[in-house]
């Protein structure tokens, strides 16, 4: 029996490697492709045929050249099909609901009558049978997610390949319809009260020691049931419903892989570090630390050097500059190494910050600002999501993704924070140490400190992720060898006739030719050109609110100083506030608003808030009280964090798959959108400051209120694009 167990277990672990080989080799494969591998053999006729469908477009693509096709006609006429296929898909989803119901009330009718004569075998045996539901049911989750994917594929496909704005027309009249069945596909309708029947009895089956309360009582409480957790997963991605960690996660960008599938992607232990990931999200912590302790104190620093107050939006806005450059040495470094990029960024912003720190005593203007460009070539930010995305394991990167937004927000607080507590006056040697010059040695000592640890801490991983053998089996084990044969070989052999299904769907790709139309983007403009009109209105949104942060937060000492005369610390704790702000609002947004309205819903509503706080902002009231200051700020800073998180979400969404891995990533671009916005923004700050700090407030809010109109007026011509 032991031997029968060893033998067992270890085909089940080279059945599950084999599969994750499988997955990895069809990463690089068409979308086509993959959804054909991905179906349940016995329901493949119930599948959207996504190939039918591309051939279609191609028709009418075809038609088009020649003879001028009616618009009407073709958008009816797709329509049609379309209808056709989502019928078939929810005729059998109904179907099975019904047969998952059927067996579910049998199980109860079990269950009972074992509550008057309990029987602890007929128990365990009914608990296995509510499990074999589930276990379908996960199937059936599985069915309508791929079936929702091609269909937001083939739509996304059909508008880019003739302009149509086809997805607004197909959604607007579909989704809202009394007899819609496309509500069935992207709401799973009914499919939420079967999981609720197993789980509810699988819970009344489970030993409570002796409570007598009901999963409804104790919602909270977990059932500690393999198959409850993963039905509920399932639910949870189909519905792109979400939690704190999710919603956290979604400002990271780590984009996922687009299709389900029921084995988990296994990441090798030799690649996964956890010491490796704390020193990534240190990295990230003390990035943002230093990005913002500087805020309070950098127009006092100017000044201080013989410069306008308002030299501060370049003194900040520096190492943005850097950053835009940085980001993209640093992704492509990512593909090689990460020990030795996190190295070179720490060494170079221990000198940035040292630089920084004594262009105090040198009176120097220069050295302040080549210290601050310093510290934005030292920007790894892309190293850190880059760790995450490759080497973290897939059941724990939603938490390390989170983890990863945490530590910026923290540090985003901790920044200004810090400055505060900086106020202090003194000379050692010929080196001053006051407010203005202890930011720099603080965050010199502290990336010297980080160096050390990462340099005895950090583990490079393991890059050689190709297997180029299969393991040998022994030969005492002839029945187990030819069982595993059996399991693997289907997975990884085609017959001809799949083998020239392949091929003419490989001929029926798009455009763009086959053997490129897979692969990663090499070059900004190449990922500029898989950009669609969603995708670059997201950025849009992503532009606009981190300039209108970047102009609240970097203008804060000027503006406080000129209007209330706050000082440094006063500043200070306002910023430190403000950051502070990031955690609780994700926290209530993620868990309670994201589940109770679409993204598309939130992210619109964000965007008005944004505009109303900028309104709020304006001096036109005379005098400027700080309660409309702090208020306004307040609102606006809030409200762009919740916008950051749904914008990234549906980036994610809508972009294409081609921009999920290499060096010219979805990642890449949003980080250089947001760096763009904010340089953009410090300009701004300097090249008002010449109008007088009079006017600096009013003039660095109209760019904002602009962006934010046009984004706004762009998120509804795109809205049901996001459906």
């Amino acid at each position: 029996m032991e031997l029968s167990f060893v033998v067992n277990e270890e085909l089940l672990h080279y059945c599950v490697k084999s599969i994750s080989i499988v997955c990895e080799q069809i990463k690089m494969v068409s979308f086509g492709k993959k959804l054909k591998e991905r179906q349940i053999q016995e329901w493949q006729g119930y599948y959207i045929n996504y190939k039918l469908m591309k051939k279609k477009l191609k028709q009418y693509a075809n038609h088009s050249q020649a003879v001028v096709l009616d618009r009407r006609f073709v958008l009816k006429d797709f329509s049609r099909m379309l209808d056709n296929q989502i019928e078939t898909i929810v005729l059998f989803l109904l179907e099975q609901q019904g047969a998952l119901a059927s067996r579910i009330s049998e199980l109860n009718e079990q269950k009972d009558s074992l509550q008057e004569q309990p029987d602890i075998s007929k128990i365990n045996d009914l608990r296995e049978s509510y499990q074999a539901v589930g276990r379908d049911l996960l199937k059936l989750l599985y069915f309508v997610e791929i079936n929702a994917i091609g269909l937001r594929k083939i739509l996304k496909k059909f508008d880019k390949r003739f302009g149509y704005k086809f997805t607004d027309y197909y959604v607007k009249t579909r989704a809202n319809h009394p007899y819609s069945q496309l509500q069935q596909v992207f709401k799973h309708v009914g499919l939420g009260a079967v999981v609720g029947a197993i789980s509810r009895s699988l819970a009344d089956l489970q030993d409570r020691q002796g409570s007598y309360l009901s999963i409804y009582d104790q919602p909270s409480l977990p059932l500690q049931d393999p198959v409850v957790d993963s039905m509920q997963a399932a639910v949870d991605r189909l519905s792109h419903s979400t939690n704190f960690l999710n919603f956290m996660a979604q400002h990271a960008l780590i984009m996922q892989e687009e299709l389900p599938t029921p084995v988990e992607e296994e990441v090798d232990d030799q690649k996964y570090h956890f010491m490796s990931l704390l020193l990534n999200l240190a990295n990230t912590f003390l990035y943002m630390v230093n990005t913002y302790i500087i805020v309070p104190t950098a127009d006092d620093y100017s000044m201080s050097l013989g410069a306008a107050a308002t030299v501060c939006g370049i003194v900040i806005g520096a190492m943005a500059v850097a950053q835009i450059f940085s980001s993209v040495y640093f992704s492509a470094w990512s593909n090689r190494s990460y020990f030795r990029p996190l190295v070179f960024s720490s060494i170079v912003l221990f000198i940035g910050n040292v630089m920084y720190a004594l262009a105090y005593d040198l009176k120097s203007i220069p050295v302040l600002l080549i210290g601050r460009l310093f510290c934005g070539f030292g920007s790894a930010r892309a190293v850190n999501r880059r760790y995450i995305s490759d080497c973290v394991p897939l059941k724990i990167r939603m938490q390390a993704s989170a983890g990863f937004v945490s530590a910026s927000a923290l540090g985003m607080a901790c920044g200004p924070a810090l400055a505060g507590l900086l106020q202090t006056n003194f000379k050692i040697y010929k080196l001053t140490f006051n407010q203005d010059t202890l930011p720099g040695w603080l965050m010199a000592f502290a990336w010297l400190i980080y160096l050390i640890w990462l340099w005895i801490s950090f583990k490079e991983p393991n890059r050689d992720t190709e297997i180029n053998n299969v393991p040998q089996e022994s030969k005492a084990e002839p029945a187990a060898d030819a069982l595993e044969k059996g399991v693997v070989e289907p997975l990884l052999l085609k017959s001809p006739e799949n083998q020239q299904d392949d091929d003419e769907e490989e001929g029926d790709e798009s455009e763009e030719a086959p053997e490129d139309s897979h692969r990663p983007a090499n070059s900004i403009a190449a990922a500029y050109r898989l950009l669609s009109p969603s995708v670059k209105v997201q950025l849009l949104i992503y532009f606009m609110l981190k300039y209108a942060m970047e102009i609240l937060l970097s203008e804060s000492s000027v503006v406080t100083t000129y209007y209330f005369s706050w000082s440094t610390g006063t500043v200070a704790i306002f910023l430190a506030c403000l950051g502070l702000t990031v955690l609780p609002v994700n926290l209530v947004v993620g868990s309670y608003i994201s589940n109770m309205f679409e993204d598309r819903q939130i992210l619109l509503a964000s965007e008005i808030m944004v505009c109303v706080g900028i309104l709020m902002s304006f001096n036109v009231i005379i005098p400027y009280s700080v309660p409309q200051y702090v208020c306004s700020g307040l609102l606006l800073f809030v409200s762009a964090e919740v916008l950051e998180g749904v914008n990234l979400s549906l980036l994610s969404r809508v972009m294409s798959s081609r921009l999920s891995r290499g060096t010219y990533n979805g990642g890449l671009l949003s980080t250089e959108a947001g760096t763009i916005a904010r340089v953009i923004a410090d300009a701004t700050i300097t090249l008002a400051g010449y109008l007088g700090e009079s006017m600096l407030l009013n003039v660095t809010l109209l760019p904002s209120l602009f962006i934010c109109i046009v984004s706004i007026l762009a998120t509804f011509w795109t809205y049901n694009s996001l459906y």
